[in-house]
């Protein structure tokens, strides 16, 4: 059985980094999307300080999906191009949105939520959903939680796509 242990890093860079470790830890020689999108959301939602929503969208049919996900119950779909996962989909980059409610077209599925970081998941090119975090607290998420959340996108992606 895998255990969730909090990354002792000295900076948010170190964070990242042992937290994407562990993340391939858990994710190795297991190849189902909807298996590693459940384990990632629940590893970056009991490991990252002050969030209080992690989960998957995907894209489907055109618009975006509720995949899983750990935290309050969520919107079911997104148009792309609507709110913030939309988007970061309809841009094809992330986005870090420090206050929620200044954000145009923001969709507030939980009305706690003030700042948001959504990563767009990209296949051979083309976007398959978004990683989205929520927080609590006014622009909790940074540039450095951009690019460590970019490198564990990276991660599932690579253990979902991957033939070990």
């Amino acid at each position: 059985m895998f255990s969730v242990t909090q990354p002792a890093a000295a900076n948010k860079t170190e964070f990242y980094q042992e937290l994407s470790l562990q993340l391939a830890s858990l994710l190795q020689g297991e190849h189902d999307s909807i298996a590693n999108a459940a384990n990632t959301a629940a590893l970056l939602y009991h490991t990252l300080p002050d969030v209080n929503w992690v989960g998957f969208y995907f894209l489907k049919g055109g618009e975006l999906v509720l995949g899983p996900f750990q935290g309050k119950p969520a919107c079911i779909r997104i148009a792309v191009g609507s709110g913030v996962c939309g988007t970061a989909v309809e841009r094809r980059e992330s986005i870090v949105v420090p206050d929620v409610n200044a954000f145009p077209g923001h969709i507030a599925c939980d009305s706690d939520s003030r700042s948001e970081l959504v990563v767009p998941l990209m296949q051979a090119g083309a976007i398959i959903g978004v990683l989205d975090l929520d927080s609590p607290s006014l622009a909790r998420f940074d540039e450095t939680d951009r690019i460590g959340c970019e490198t564990l996108a990276a991660v599932f992606l690579r253990s979902v796509h991957s033939k070990e």
